[in-house]
Parts: C-alpha cells; structure tokens; sequence
C-alpha cells in the first residue's frame, strides 16, 4: 500500500505534491519522490529514503520548477527501501509512480532484459514505466501507450504517468487499488485517497477498475481500457481532514479491521494458482529438495505475532506433517536451545525489527537451522539477516494494536505449510486445490462476516464494558485465538482479560468464574467442537455470561449461550480468520467506549526494538 498524488494547473506542483504526500504518508513511509515536468523537454526528479521529511531535504538543496507532476510515498512490496527503488521510475521520456503488484512481473522483465533495456531497480514499477517508453517510442501518444501496457500486465495497479513529449497532462489508470480525482477550477488533482486533496478541492471522481483517465488542467477524461468513454458525477466530500486520514472511521485500529480483506486479497495476490490448484511458491524462497529435508520447525515470535506462530504450528503439522514447536522468541534467547542443520526456523515479526525475535533468530541460524522470515515491512532487519523471506502485503498499520498485519501473518503460514506439504507428498493435488479455492474466497468472506457482525458486538461491548474481567476460551485452532481476543482487550482498554484452552477450565480457571465475568467461547463447527459446546454449558452453569462465537444456524450453541454471534461456514483450517474478527470489534469497542488512547495504549508501542 502506497500513496501516490498528481497535479496539473497553473501553480508551482512541488509544495502541493509534498502537501498530498504529507497527508497519504500513512500509506507508506519507507521513500519517498516527485517527478515534475521542468520545462525544456525535461522531467526532473527527486527521491529519498526515509520519512517525507528527507525528500523535503532534498528539495531545499535542488527544487523542483513547473507546474505539471506526480508524487509517491512508498511501502515497498518489491525491492528493498533505497533510492533506487524508489518512486517514479523512469524510462526514456517516462516517469511512473504505481500502488500494487504486477504479479507477471518476473516475465515482464525477462522479456525486457532480452529487448536490451536496462533495469536500475528491484522494484515492478519500473517494468512499466520500461513498456511505456516502448510504445511511445513506436509513435503513440501518452494515453495510447498506456493502454497497451495495462492489457498487458498482471495485477492490481493505480498508476499517474508523465511523458516528456505531452507536458501538459498525466495519464492515470487503476485495476483493484484505490483512485480518486479531484477537480477545481483550472486544476485537475490525482490521489490514491481523498485526505491529499481535501484542502484544495472537495469535488471528487473515483475511477473504477479497469478504467483510466487523462488530466489535464481543464478537467479530466475518463475511459475504459478498450477505450470507450465513461461518465461520471462529481461526489461532493464533506469529511474533515483528519477524518478523511481515516476513511471515516474514528480510529485508525478500526479502519485497519475493516482493512483485512484487502490486506488478504493483497498478500494472497500472485501465489494462488487457482487454475493448476497450486501454491505459487517462489516467494517462500525455499527449494523443494529443502523441502523435503526439513526434520523439524520451530517458529519463533513475541506478542501477537506468537499467536499467529500458534496457528502456523497446526497448519504445518496437519497439512505438512513436520514436527513443530513455538517458542516465545525472548524465552528462546540465550536458554542454549538445541538446534540443528535439519530444523527450519520461521521467525515472525510484523516490523521485522522486533528484538527478542531478530536475536533468536540469529542464534537458530548460528546454530545451523535454516531461518525463514515472515514479515510486512521490506528490507527489515529480520529479512535481511534470513535465508528466505514471505512477505506480507497488510500495508502500514497506524495503531499499535495489530489487527490486519495478525491475519496476513496468518495466512502466509497457511499457505507455507501448504506448499511444504504438498512438496513433501503430505497433501494432495485435490486437496491443495481445495484449499486454493478456499482461500481465494477469504477476503469476501472475512468482509460479509465484518459487516454482519459489527453492530451486535458493538451492542455487546456496550453491555459488558465495565467487566473487570473477561475470559475467552478456545480449543485447537481457536485456543490461540482466545488468546489473542484477551491480547487486543487488555491492551487497549485495560481490561483484564485471559485466554486459556478451553480443556484447562477444570484445572483452576473455572474458579474465576462467577455472574460478573462475561466468557467468550469460540465455538465454530470444527473438529473440537462438542466438547467446545460443553464448555459453554460449563461455564453458563456457574453463571458467566457467556458470549459464544459460532457458526451460522447453530440453535445448539445459541440455545446454552446468552449471545451468540454468527460467522460463515468455512473448512476448519480457515475458521481463525473469521473467529478472530468479532474479537477484535470487542476489544475496539470496549476501549472506544471507556474512552481510552484506542491507537496509542498507554505504556506500548508499535515496534519492540529495544529489551
């Protein structure tokens, strides 16, 4: 998830397009750039690694003339953060700057290779501003040239494209990535969100996918890619800045809740191959013949993170059938862990920079263990000391609570454990099929159960937000979602709250319970589940509260629970992406309505970099 912002007008486009990056730089924050035509047949660039502040630096030592440009903050999803890989991207008489992912992009640059262009960075971006030079070099204009490459390329792009040769507009375009164009008199403005535009226009338009417009300082043209013309209203936008920072949402926590079907869509981008049933596994970095060697995992974590380790140890050891262990990555250190040659150590970590976790990993690898890294933000200090890397595409997330960045963690475990299985002969074709189309429905489903949901948890927080105490309890691939339900609610509302596995209920926890405690049950129709529904009885019997989360028509769970809130029907394997989402409405919830920090908890922060 980037940002990208244009302008065309008569005004100088360097503090504007510095203004609308400002404004997107939650988007991304690891580069940042401009691209501004400069008059004499030029465009000039500037870029910088870091905060918007560096490129701000920059432009003091060398400004930037004109009035007609394109900016970019970054988040990287090819290539590490540097200058080279930062954005626009230029070729020939071409500048681009692109929010997505070209999934053809390995073909893509082979086949330019071969034409003989030389490719300066990592990234994907700059294949397409390669392709366009291509045909505007063939004699098409700006708008044509365009065209032909997007029906080209694989993937979810918004793009804004400069051409040296047409100094008085930009071409933009968006296929699944977020689009808007603002329109002023005698101004046109572009911006991958409404919050860049705000002080100089409340007049929108917002591209669809597939379609693609050229700005110009009169106004914009809007079309699809085969080229016919499309009309459009102008919606009207009466947002606050702030609020538009936040697409509406009162916090940046619940706008990233709302945010993870996309941020699922994104991460499962170009590695299902739904048409052979496959995983695509190049990006796991792994070769099969390591593959098949391996002889145990070990997956190392701290937080939240650790809980996704939780749900990759079941995934792994079912799908894959490998001997797996978690392990608090600050319990890890320093213990003299046994470690060999044979383990493969999957070390998780939102920042890829958590302490505890970049030491342990370091030591597994010292200790001979292959170090798989899974991570969200390019270039981290864990990626860069692994031996591989999967990454995640959640995007920045804003609020220290992670939410987003939990479930794309998740499903990039799954799908390692998947393509280890399927290497070592533990899955089969039909089954991996399955799942591949399994998981292809996910983002859908995690947004109709968001919706569903929303209002009756939020009911429901409101009832019970002056517990002092909250249990949740879970079994197999729910008890570490338990866990992670107490995580969210202690963290951002100060609530005590513990999660346990449901099967310990006897073994002392049951003691706590009393008619004050609310006890949220996961109780999805999965293979734990008749004993889940006993604990539910247990629980109801000593007068909890209880709060069960199942599946849709369940009478059963609804008939022994005081509320039972209702998600889809899905395979076992995939019940925590759903099962995790009302409890992380809870938790917000709860804290929104004691009045708490919901996006900076006391005593926290985003990123543990230090012991």
């Amino acid at each position: 998830m980037c940002g990208i912002v244009g302008y065309v007008g008569p005004e100088a486009c360097a503090p504007i397009l510095l203004d609308g990056l400002r404004r997107l730089e939650y988007r991304g924050y690891d580069s940042a750039g401009l691209a501004v035509h400069g008059g004499a047949g030029s465009i000039d660039v500037r870029r910088a690694v870091g905060k918007l502040r560096n490129l701000e630096g920059a432009l003091r030592e060398r400004p930037l003339e004109g009035q007609v440009g394109i900016g970019h903050t970054r988040w990287a999803t090819h290539g590490r953060p540097s200058e080279v890989n930062a954005h626009p991207h230029v070729a020939g008489g071409i500048a681009v700057v692109h929010n997505g992912i070209i999934e053809n992009h390995l073909e893509v640059r082979r086949q330019l290779l071969e034409k003989g262009c030389e490719i300066l960075s990592d990234t994907d971006t700059e294949l397409v501003a390669h392709l366009v030079h291509l045909e505007v070099a063939q004699g098409k204009d700006i708008e044509t040239a365009v065209r032909a490459v997007l029906n080209t390329i694989e993937g979810a792009y918004a793009i804004a494209v400069l051409s040296v040769d047409e100094p008085e507009r930009i071409v933009v375009a968006k296929s699944a990535s977020p689009l808007v164009i603002g329109l002023a008199e005698g101004e046109t403005y572009c911006a991958s969100d409404v919050p860049a535009l705000l002080p100089y226009t409340r007049r929108m338009v917002f591209l669809e996918d597939e379609e693609m417009a050229v700005l110009e300082a009169g106004g914009a043209r809007i079309t699809t890619l085969k080229g016919e013309p499309v009309e459009r209203a102008e919606t009207q936008i009466d947002w606050s800045p702030v609020m538009a920072e936040k697409a509406g949402y009162k916090h940046f926590m619940l706008k990233e809740i709302f945010e993870q079907p996309r941020a699922l869509e994104d991460t499962l981008r170009g590695r299902l191959d739904r048409q052979n049933g496959a995983i695509r596994g190049e990006e796991i970095g792994l070769a099969p013949e390591k593959a098949k060697a391996i002889d145990r995992v070990v997956l190392l974590a701290c937080g939240t993170s650790h809980h996704a380790a939780m749900t990759g140890r079941y995934f792994i050891e079912t799908m894959a059938r490998i001997p797996t262990v978690v392990e608090l990555a600050s319990e890890f250190r320093g213990r003299g862990a046994v470690i060999g040659e044979g383990d493969l150590v999957i070390a998780v970590s939102q920042s890829g920079e958590t302490l505890d976790t970049l030491m342990a990993a370091k030591e597994a690898k010292a200790g001979g263990a292959t170090v798989l890294a899974i991570a969200n933000v390019i270039g981290s200090a864990i990626p860069r000391m692994a031996d591989a890397v999967f990454y995640t595409h959640a995007g920045p997330e804003i609020g220290v609570a992670s939410t987003k960045c939990f479930t794309t963690q998740v499903v990039n475990l799954l799908m390692v454990a998947a393509w280890l299985g399927h290497q070592r002969g533990a899955m089969s074709d039909e089954a991996l099929a399955e799942l591949v189309e399994d998981l292809a429905r996910m983002p859908q489903l995690v947004s109709d159960t968001l919706k569903g949901t929303r209002q009756l948890v939020a009911n429901l927080a409101r009832r019970y937000v002056d517990a002092r105490d909250v249990l949740f309890l879970g079994r197999g691939l729910s008890f570490p979602i338990a866990l992670e339900g107490a995580l969210k609610l202690k963290e951002i509302s100060y609530v005590h709250a513990e999660g346990y596995a449901a099967g310990e209920m006897k073994h002392g926890p049951i003691a706590l319970i009393d008619s004050t405690v609310p006890v949220v049950v996961l109780a999805p129709k999965d293979s734990s589940y008749e004993r889940s529904i006993g604990n539910l009885e247990e629980a109801k019997a000593r007068e909890a509260m209880v709060i069960a989360i199942g599946t849709e028509g369940d009478e059963k769970a609804r008939e022994v629970s005081h509320d039972l809130i209702e998600i889809p029907e899905v395979p076992e394997a995939l019940t925590p992406f759903l099962t995790v989402l009302p409890l992380q409405l809870y938790a917000y919830y709860v804290a929104d309505f004691k009045g708490t920090d919901v996006d900076q908890p006391r005593n926290l922060a985003k990123t543990v970099t230090v012991e």
